[in-house]
């Protein structure tokens, strides 16, 4: 949960986004000044410890930062910004796994440019909110995944039930410079302000290889391309780029095909009635002339209830009432999830584990159950739920035989009652899923 802003910081973000709102063509032009503000500095510095996250290239640590003292370095970064002496420091380079074992890259800036970033996504922010579209659902406040999965399920119950299930390659890192800076400074006309942008956006990249050497590119600055998935910035950059999609597809297609958008950052659907192939080809159009790419060996169409398709780690399809016996279109969460999970708990009950209390191992897995069952509550969860208590259940049990060094008769020594009752393993069975046409 994101910190409240402190009262001064909350009311100029209310002027700017409340101007935003009422003016939708006026470009603000003082900005800059904002940003170095004590209050700004420091909210935006509370908001980068609470996301935690490691050093940069530079190697200094919240620990480092606080240890010399918060407020002397925030002074200084404040001087540095009201001298316009600041100047980006490289961005480091790291690997994410990704489900299909692909690595996605990251670029982490140091902590000391994630603070100025915040500083001017706290000031930006409430400006282009105003201007985003309801049908971007990510990094907004008041917006979530789950709506957006709810807004899917809405269309499917309005017959647009034709569907193009979209992915991009590479979206952040192929969001053109050029173009992004002209959706920025349709709003922003500062010129400091637009610089800083720039400067972080054309960052170099630092990459450790095998042998430990250091390898610095400048592919950001050379292609004109690219904003580091991981930038404290990225985020509201990357929703202002996709809004440009958005719009287009509003104006010149969503009435024409009957085709409408819910898009996640650089994941969305177009649901259709009937029209998916045109509303395919006319996003291939867009795209290319927006210079993003469709990665056409994952974007496919969908015939629901004939096909199923995936969006935000749920499973669209047709699903049959235990009370009535009649099919309905709906979620569920999808087996590469429960698979996830359940590879998760593997590991964090690996025998070689068995030196931790009993009381650390059952609360991680408290969290991990929890956390899972909090975001995958919509539609028919009972059989997922079963799955993963299933699992849970028998590595603990293991696990803890492997503790205590009991070879048979391990269900009888640790029977569910034991799991559950005396050692307070969370329980997902009769836990209720979320109607999605409920109010909540």
């Amino acid at each position: 949960m994101s910190l409240k802003p402190p009262e001064k910081v909350g009311k100029l973000q209310a002027a700017l986004h409340a101007k935003a709102k009422a003016s939708p063509d006026y470009r603000f032009y003082l900005l800059y000044d904002k940003l170095y503000r004590r209050d700004v500095l420091l909210h935006a510095y509370e908001r980068c410890r609470q996301n935690a996250g490691g050093p940069g290239v530079d190697g200094q640590t919240f620990a480092d930062i606080e240890a010399y003292g918060v407020a002397a370095w925030l002074e200084e970064m404040a001087r540095e910004l009201q001298d316009k002496t600041y100047r980006a420091q490289p961005v480091q380079r790291q690997w994410l796994t990704k489900p299909d074992g692909k690595q996605r890259p990251l670029g982490v800036p140091t902590i000391r440019d994630r603070v100025v970033q915040m500083a001017a996504v706290l000031v930006l922010e409430p400006i282009f909110e105003a201007d985003l579209p309801s049908e971007q659902y990510a990094y907004r406040s008041g917006k979530s995944s789950l709506d957006a999965v709810r807004r899917v399920q809405e269309l499917l119950d309005a017959g647009c039930t034709d569907v193009v299930d979209a992915d991009l390659s590479g979206y952040f890192d192929s969001i053109p410079h050029a173009e992004l800076m002209k959706s920025v400074a349709r709003r922003v006309s500062d010129r400091h302000l637009l610089h800083l942008l720039k400067m972080w956006l054309e960052a170099p990249v630092e990459e450790t290889d095998a042998r430990g050497r250091v390898q610095r590119t400048t592919r950001n600055k050379d292609d004109g391309r690219g904003t580091p998935q991981g930038g404290v910035a990225s985020p509201l950059l990357a929703n202002l780029y996709m809004r440009r999609f958005i719009l287009g597809w509003k104006r010149d297609h969503e009435a024409r095909l009957q085709a409408y958008i819910v898009n996640y950052a650089d994941d969305f659907v177009i649901c259709s009635r009937g029209h998916a192939d045109e509303a395919m080809t006319a996003m291939r159009d867009m795209m290319a002339r927006l210079r993003l790419t469709v990665n056409e060996q994952k974007t496919r169409r969908a015939r629901l209830p004939e096909d199923t398709f995936l969006f935000l780690g749920y499973t669209f399809g047709r699903h049959y009432s235990r009370q009535t016996g009649g099919s309905y279109l709906g979620p569920r969460p999808a087996a590469t999830k429960v698979r996830k999970l359940c590879r998760a708990i593997s590991e964090w009950t690996d025998r070689r584990t068995c030196r931790r209390d009993t009381p650390e191992e059952v609360a991680m897995l408290n969290h991990m159950l929890r956390g899972w069952a909090n975001y995958f509550c919509l539609g028919p969860v009972v059989q997922a739920y079963e799955l993963v208590m299933k699992h849970t259940e028998r590595r603990l049990r293991r696990w803890l035989c492997h503790k205590h060094k009991v070879r048979t008769g391990q269900y009888a020594r640790f029977p569910n009652e034991v799991l559950h009752g005396q050692l307070g393993l969370a329980e997902l069975r009769g836990r209720g899923h979320r109607l999605l046409w409920a109010k909540e």
